[in-house]
């Protein structure tokens, strides 16, 4: 099976070449990682067995956010906190997407462009919920902004996981929404809109932009998601996961990457093939500026009100929910971090460490 890793080895330094002029910081820094990923460059440990004299050398990961050999347990971890904080009611998934006018404009600001995504995406839908006729109170937002489709295309889309009710303005009752209906779509869509469209003239990034940006209709969805469990692992796949993993690339050869997807109209997979350049340029595209926060709360969930949730929940149930427990079956355990140890690969026996030695210095990237 070949990888990103492999990719970036054979063509990351002619990419690097070709477009220093016009690489961020982050992109640059993204390639030297991953190429680097798991390798002496990162320091690492030397350990022995002395049952069948086996060395064994574990090198440290890079770490890096869109590394996809270095997000295997924050997943679970990041998964087991928020369903214990679900609140026991029914939920919604909203999504807002940026028309496809506004990705070149996003693409060039991602900074600006993904903060004012979550900004007017979020004060759009708590204005309506405060409205009487819809919830008529405060409610909870996490929000996970996600950039790519499912052949790496540029898609820019937040989706927020929204429980169905909200605090009174005087704190002291839970507004329960009406079934299957949280706010009405048009309408959060046109506000949604305003809101993205004011913030944009004051960058300001409107000049460029197609006359019906503002006129045409832009994609908002909401559905009911049940109980909210199954949500969340939706959204943690995005948060934790590069925009391809290894296991879908099926060959790298002659140039060119060939990998699968799974077609988002029918559900069946594909195969796409592209040359090296444009798969790395497909993948850079994603990479998120330097220290960007993809998943924020807002309202109920912000935390500042955190504690507004205990009461709530008092008032809606009874106990506290238990995070849920985990046999470890669906990550990948490092065996650095393992209580035993470091097991040998040999005869499975405890290795003992020899030695450690540190990351080589490595230039600004």
């Amino acid at each position: 099976m070949s990888t990103m890793a492999e990719i970036v080895h054979q063509y990351g330094a002619a990419y690097r070449k070709k477009f220093s002029d016009r690489l961020l910081p982050s992109h640059r820094r993204t390639l030297r990682d991953m190429a680097q990923c798991r390798t002496a460059a990162f320091g690492g440990h030397v350990y022995h067995c002395a049952t069948c004299e086996e060395t064994h050398y574990q090198y440290h990961s890079c770490q890096n956010r869109h590394c996809p050999q270095c997000q295997h347990n924050a997943g679970q971890q990041w998964l087991d906190k928020q369903q214990a904080s679900l609140l026991p009611v029914p939920y919604f998934m909203v999504t807002f997407t940026l028309p496809g006018t506004l990705r070149d404009v996003a693409r060039r600001n991602q900074q600006a462009v993904y903060n004012l995504l979550f900004r007017a995406s979020a004060a759009a839908l708590q204005e309506l919920a405060w409205d009487p006729r819809f919830v008529g109170g405060q409610i909870g937002l996490v929000g996970v902004l996600h950039t790519w489709g499912r052949n790496l295309s540029y898609h820019p889309h937040v989706h927020y996981l929204v429980p169905a009710g909200g605090l009174s303005a005087d704190g002291r009752q839970w507004l329960t929404a009406r079934h299957n209906f949280l706010v009405p779509v048009k309408a959060l869509s046109r506000l949604f809109r305003a809101k993205f469209r004011a913030g944009l003239q004051k960058a300001p990034l409107t000049s460029t932009l197609a006359a019906d940006t503002w006129t045409s209709e832009w994609v908002v969805h909401c559905q009911p998601v049940g109980r909210g469990q199954a949500a969340l692992k939706y959204l943690a796949t995005y948060i934790f996961r590069v925009a391809i993993g290894n296991r879908r690339i099926i060959r790298v050869a002659s140039g060119k990457v060939t990998f699968r997807y799974r077609a988002s109209d029918t559900g069946q997979f594909r195969i796409c093939t592209l040359t090296a350049e444009e798969f790395l340029r497909r993948f850079l595209q994603h990479v998120l500026p330097k220290g960007f926060v993809k998943v924020r709360y807002y309202g109920l969930f912000s935390p500042a009100r955190l504690h507004q949730l205990a009461v709530i929940r008092l008032w809606l149930d009874t106990s506290e929910p238990q995070a849920p427990t985990t046999d470890g079956a669906n990550s990948v355990a490092d065996p650095a971090n393992s209580e035993r140890g470091v097991l040998c690969p040999t005869c499975g026996q405890l290795m003992q460490l020899l030695l450690t030695f540190r990351p080589r210095s490595r230039c600004p990237p």
